[in-house]
């Protein structure tokens, strides 16, 4: 095999975007378990303490999750108290997600984590969001593609 192959591991954007993934995540992971939560469950709670009363379909769409992924998600939250789920007063067939007192107390405790995390990195703010941007990018034209 040549060493300048197109499949080395050290030549893959997919690599380099799962690496990154995944320490950001583990960096993440000392704060949420003090708030006892999952990576997944704090996406969760930053989009309903944006947009409360969210469906469960576009909170799915925001987070790029499917059903099957959303659902455990939801009634794990929904156990520790943190959301109900009810019905729009809209549509009584659409699902939407409420925020409860113990989930809306959690933003304060959570307030912090992106400033701390921030602190870790090494990039300017410019370099953060350019980067941010791409990735935006990336996700926009892979799922445009049938």
């Amino acid at each position: 095999m040549s060493d300048d192959s197109l499949l080395r591991l050290d030549r893959q954007l997919c690599f380099a975007l799962y690496s990154a993934s995944n320490a950001v995540t583990r960096a993440y992971r000392p704060w949420l378990d003090q708030l006892d939560l999952t990576y997944l469950q704090y996406l969760v709670m930053m989009v309903l303490w944006q947009e409360e009363g969210i469906s469960v379909t576009g909170l799915g769409s925001q987070l790029h999750l499917d059903s099957g992924t959303l659902t455990p998600l939801l009634k794990r939250l929904e156990a520790k108290g943190l959301i109900r789920r009810g019905r729009s007063e809209h549509d009584e067939r659409v699902r939407v997600l409420l925020l409860t007192d113990e989930g809306r107390a959690l933003y304060e405790k959570a307030a912090t984590i992106p400033a701390e995390l921030r602190c870790r990195l090494s990039m300017i703010d410019e370099q953060l969001l350019s980067l941010k941007q791409a990735c935006e990018r990336i996700v926009d034209d892979l799922e445009a593609q049938p």
